[in-house]
Parts: C-alpha cells; sequence; structure tokens
C-alpha cells in the first residue's frame, strides 16, 4: 500500500501561514524547527505540510491542493462568517463540485466533499 503522508510547502512567513492553516482549517501544530523556520502542521488524519521559508521568490509557484471536509456549503459557510475571502463558491468546477480559496502566499485550496463531489458532479 502507497500512502500519501507529508508534504514540504515554500511559503513567504512560515509563522503566519501556520497562524492562517491553524485559525481558518483547524490544522494543528505538530512540531517547529524555529532555526530552520520550518512549521509542522498536521491535520484530523494526521497528514503533514510542512511550511518552510522558501529560499528565494515564490514567482511562478502555485501548487493547488485538495482538501476533503464534512459539508462543502458549511464549510464555505463558516470560512466566510470568519471573514476570510473565498475565491470561488461551491460550484460546478473543471475538477468537480466544490469551493476554492487561495492562503497567504496565493496557493489555490480545492475544497470537496464525497457527497456534493457524487451528487452534483
Amino acid at each position: 500500500m502507497i500512502k500519501f503522508d507529508h508534504m514540504s510547502l515554500p511559503v513567504t512567513d512560515p509563522e503566519a501561514s501556520a497562524r492562517w492553516y491553524v485559525t481558518h482549517l483547524g490544522f494543528k501544530v505538530e512540531f517547529e524547527v524555529p532555526e530552520r523556520r520550518t512549521v509542522a502542521l498536521i491535520d484530523d488524519p494526521g497528514f503533514t505540510i510542512f511550511v518552510y521559508e522558501a529560499p528565494g521568490p515564490l514567482a511562478g509557484v502555485r501548487p493547488a491542493f485538495t482538501l476533503q471536509v464534512q459539508d462543502v456549503g458549511s464549510t464555505y459557510e463558516d470560512l466566510v462568517r470568519s471573514g476570510l475571502a473565498v475565491a470561488i463558491p461551491p460550484q460546478q468546477n473543471v475538477w468537480g463540485y466544490g469551493a476554492e480559496l487561495d492562503d497567504p502566499d496565493g496557493y489555490r485550496l480545492m475544497l470537496w466533499d464525497e457527497t456534493s463531489m457524487r451528487e452534483r458532479s
């Protein structure tokens, strides 16, 4: 079995990015490596994102990743209520049904849930 375990994500400000992922998406800080300006963030199922200070400008770097949520509609409403700007509200997209938002460095996060994807795609 192959299982995706973790990823490294270059950012302009690791501490600010960590706060954003914790505050808006519920990730938890797993550990920090201050001397390397790296913060390990973990989600509920155990996937870890290492946000670290990029060695140079992020121009041209635009990874996108998908986050499975319980319910796209209610997650969207919660994010909007919290004051977060969402790039694309829940709708049919090229990749299926869901919403899209950008993190502090402009990385695109696509939100989806199994029920909406099955019923609306």
